[in-house]
């Protein structure tokens, strides 16, 4: 497994995997693609080395999966577009990309690090929680065609 930064075409597959995979899922429609993809976007179009954060995981030069740090709010930065291609899975890549993240994080000088998940992701949410992440919010809320639990997580990191 390979780390690298942003590549082009990388944008589209983050999309891509996330809507296939939570289409496949979890029944996730249109508005959950659109949604990711016009963020992501939105992120790289903003991204300041140093604020912020993306990192692709290769297998043999194939996608394998992704994290961003989006550190825009001083207060809080914000894990984003964590994701490992299905059949990456069990493969510790998950775990590599986390700690990449959290690095990331203490070495910018962030106190805190949020995530906004949902209920049901149990193998990602023992990878948040074996980095020290907290859940701090839940709520049901309709989004993306489905009536989800949605999640938050915190990390605080030391200052």
């Amino acid at each position: 497994m390979q780390l690298t930064g942003y590549y082009p075409g990388v944008a589209g597959k983050v999309t891509e995997i996330h809507a296939v995979h939570y289409h496949e899922n979890w029944g996730f429609d249109i508005t959950f693609e659109t949604q990711v993809g016009r963020e992501l976007c939105e992120f790289f179009s903003e991204l300041q080395d140093g604020r912020d954060g993306f990192w692709a995981a290769t297998v043999d030069g194939e996608f394998a999966g992704a994290v961003a740090i989006d550190g825009r709010d001083r207060e809080a930065a914000r894990l984003r577009w964590f994701i490992v291609d299905p059949k990456f899975h069990n493969r510790g890549i998950g775990a590599v990309l986390l700690e990449k993240a959290v690095q990331f994080c203490k070495e910018a000088g962030n106190h805190k690090v949020v995530l906004f998940t949902f209920e049901g992701l149990d193998q990602a949410r023992r990878l948040y929680e074996k980095q020290g992440f907290v859940l701090t919010e839940e709520s049901s809320i309709d989004k993306w065609g489905q009536t989800i639990r949605e999640q938050k997580f915190e990390l605080h990191l030391e200052p």
